[in-house]
């Protein structure tokens, strides 16, 4: 695996949250990662978006004010890897380094790169240490213009179908919203017809199920999408599913928690630089987030984010 590491003195930091993500449960953790912070002898500056346009607008705010005056050694991230995606839209390219208190359903970033789970001193003491990984980002341009960056997994397809599923409904509540938009798109599931460039030369025209461009391993809380991802080699690794019948879809996805999908038939892993992905009427999400329809040009920002790991 690459490795690009430096060690920082870590005195200042802003923690970034959502006080009504989670249930409450991410304003918790923030509480008891700031306390321990400050028992630690680190400076903790809270600030919480009353939405995610507003965080991210605080965290933008915060991480022009470190650049310019110096005095922020972190901005630390509370949630889940919604949050993260939002503070790295803020951080890509800045040189300010990424903290994380795991406090989400996925947290998919924070397992790549080993922080504990569940524990937000212990998470705490990770980011006082100041041991700073450099990193890559995904860069995605949509079709306008607008970009976006990414730290794990940017998905299309059969997933980005079910993340939109989930958003037009309002009936039930939680993970059970997530799994009737699965069976409902089970129901139509159909061949997704997908034009794709590698690297500016390798054209792919194929009817996929699913496409993912993984800057790291996992997406979907565990989900080895792309097991042999690495965030330090300036490469996505990509993951084409085939189309398949509903009843292999079906059995197909539980492998995919241990990486071992890589290995059927309809599965094609190719690595690149940069990705253009066309599929008409399909949409992208990254880090679970909504980024935009296709088509998008993705590429690999190159040591564009500085984490703090154990």
């Amino acid at each position: 695996m690459a490795t690009d590491m430096n060690q920082r003195t870590i005195g200042r930091v802003v923690l970034l949250s959502n006080p009504a993500a989670g249930g409450g449960h991410a304003e918790r953790a923030a509480a008891r990662a700031a306390a321990r912070l400050r028992a630690g002898g680190v400076q903790v500056l809270n600030i919480s978006g009353a939405d995610p346009q507003d965080a991210l607008r605080l965290a933008r705010e915060t991480v022009a004010r470190g650049v310019e005056q110096g005095g922020v050694d972190a901005l630390v991230a509370v949630g889940g890897d919604g949050m993260v995606h939002l503070a790295v839209q803020a951080l890509a390219g800045s040189g300010i380094p990424l903290g994380l208190i795991p406090a989400g359903t996925g947290n998919d970033l924070a397992r790549e790169y080993g922080l504990p789970l569940g524990d937000p001193e212990a998470a705490a003491d990770v980011v006082a240490e100041g041991k700073v990984r450099t990193v890559d980002l995904g860069r995605v341009e949509d079709a306008d213009g607008a970009v976006r960056y990414f730290a794990t997994v940017l998905a299309v397809g059969f997933d980005s179908l079910v993340s939109d599923r989930v958003n037009r409904l309002s009936w039930p509540r939680g993970r059970m919203r997530y799994n009737l938009a699965i069976l409902v798109e089970l129901a139509n599931l159909r061949p997704l017809p997908f034009r794709l460039v590698l690297d500016g030369e390798t054209v792919l025209v194929r009817d996929l199920t699913l496409a993912a461009v993984g800057n790291t391993r996992s997406y979907g809380g565990g989900m080895s999408i792309c097991p042999g991802a690495d965030p330090g080699d300036g490469r996505f690794d990509l993951t084409l599913v085939g189309a398949m019948k509903r009843s292999k879809l079906v059995r197909f996805f539980p492998t995919v928690f241990k990486g071992t999908h890589v290995r059927h038939q309809e599965v094609d892993v190719r690595r690149a630089s940069t990705v253009r992905i066309e599929s008409p009427g399909i949409t992208a999400y990254a880090d679970g987030e909504f980024v935009a329809p296709l088509p998008v040009d993705v590429e690999v920002a190159r040591r564009a984010l500085g984490v703090l790991v154990p």
